[in-house]
């Protein structure tokens, strides 16, 4: 008999496709993969030529904080945002998702709830259920481009077991990007329910149509409630590196993060090498990538927008788009575009967006598509989704 935990978490409904497109592959059907946030940028030399340079006869165990060079690195990266962190309050973590474990495990007992507005990352279920906590999710939906309901909506939410309010921004799956009237909601109902914050800010970098990026690390008043997980794997096109780290300025919360760091060790030290050199990769590496996912976005919105029956508002930050079709269900539509359509020899790989709801019935007809692949393969891709939508039997 196994334990609960492990019973009640969900495969990833980004990867659990991944058998359908390998019988597709076998069967010599080219797939163009829209399902993951895998970007195709090059990683900057500065990762690997920092570990080729490394000259230490033995690879040591790290200290668990962190070795200082990359937390150094981390301190000047936020200072580049005007986010005044220091040594202390920053520990390096195996990724991000490591990162946001630590923050639920710390900020949470069991039983205890955390509100994320959905449709969310759907990972934040499994590190959910590892932690023992509950998700109450914020409902949002595509219509109004995935805006945050009133703030009497949200309060209503708010128990005796609520503890944070989870917030993506720029958003995975959505593109949604919170902008200052919805920033200070959130800011105010934490200040008046007494609620942490834990900010993924993981695609600040991504940006876009002028917009200001605002981190909840800006407001002086909050400062003592914000967490901030973070990674290098978007940014940086190092999603391997598994690199990532928490910074807060509550100095209790992160002397009690470090004993679950001290618990798992260390982070990989070749890694940490690597990820402290990023911080000397040139400004216009990032200019030359937000451009390159701008202009992918347009793309791909702009083919959406030519599909009957399709309905999607235009996402301004990360690289993904959360897309309502003129389907009945969204994940049999995907197997079928694997084992039964093809253009050419060609089809694609999507995520159902269901699973990234807690709402049980809402994302159904929804799918994410990850316009982190190039130019040339999208406009295939949203050829074959085009022409897919024409025949398929079980529409809407």
């Amino acid at each position: 008999m196994l334990s609960q935990r492990i019973n009640k978490i969900q495969a990833s409904p980004i990867r659990k496709l991944y058998p359908y497109a390998e019988e597709a592959l076998n069967r010599g059907i080219v797939v163009y993969p829209l399902n993951i946030g895998q970007p195709d940028i090059k990683t900057p030399e500065e990762y690997l030529s920092a570990i080729c340079n490394f000259d230490e006869e033995v690879i040591s165990y790290a200290n668990s904080k962190g070795i200082p060079q990359l937390i150094n690195s981390f301190v000047k990266y936020y200072n580049n945002y005007e986010i005044n962190f220091n040594s202390d309050d920053i520990i390096i973590t195996n990724g991000g998702s490591e990162a946001l474990l630590f923050t639920m495990l710390t900020l949470c007992d069991v039983g205890d709830e955390i509100l994320i507005p959905e449709p969310y990352y759907s990972n934040y279920n499994s590190l959910a259920h590892i932690a023992g906590i509950n998700i109450v999710p914020i409902t949002t939906n595509a219509e109004s481009g995935f805006s945050l309901p009133e703030k009497s909506a949200i309060l209503n939410l708010v128990t005796s077991k609520t503890k944070a309010i989870l917030i993506t921004n720029p958003s995975n799956p959505t593109g949604k990007v919170y902008l200052k009237d919805e920033i200070n909601l959130i800011r105010e109902i934490a200040l008046e329910k007494n609620l942490f914050i834990i900010a993924d800010e993981v695609y600040k970098e991504f940006v876009y149509d002028g917009l200001e990026y605002i981190s909840f690390a800006h407001f002086k008043d909050i400062e003592d409630r914000v967490i901030i997980p973070d990674s290098i794997s978007k940014r940086y096109s190092a999603c391997g590196a598994r690199i990532g780290c928490i910074a807060s300025k509550n100095k209790e919360i992160m002397k009690s993060m470090l004993k679950l760091a001290q618990s798992r060790l260390a982070v990989a030290t070749l890694e940490q090498v690597g990820a402290a050199n990023l911080i000397n990769v040139p400004d216009s590496y990032m200019e030359e990538v937000k451009t390159e996912y701008c202009n992918r976005r347009d793309l791909v919105f702009n083919a959406l927008q030519e599909m009957d029956g399709v309905i999607c508002k235009k996402p301004s930050g990360a690289f993904y788009i959360v897309a309502k079709l003129p389907v009945v269900d969204a994940e049999k539509f995907a197997i079928w575009l694997l084992r039964e359509f093809n253009v050419d020899n060609e089809t694609i790989l999507i995520t159902p967006a269901e699973n990234f709801y807690a709402t049980d019935g809402l994302g159904r007809d929804e799918i994410r598509i990850s316009y982190s692949i190039n130019i040339e393969s999208l406009k295939k891709a949203m050829n074959i989704l085009k022409e897919a939508l024409k025949v398929y039997p079980n529409k809407k």
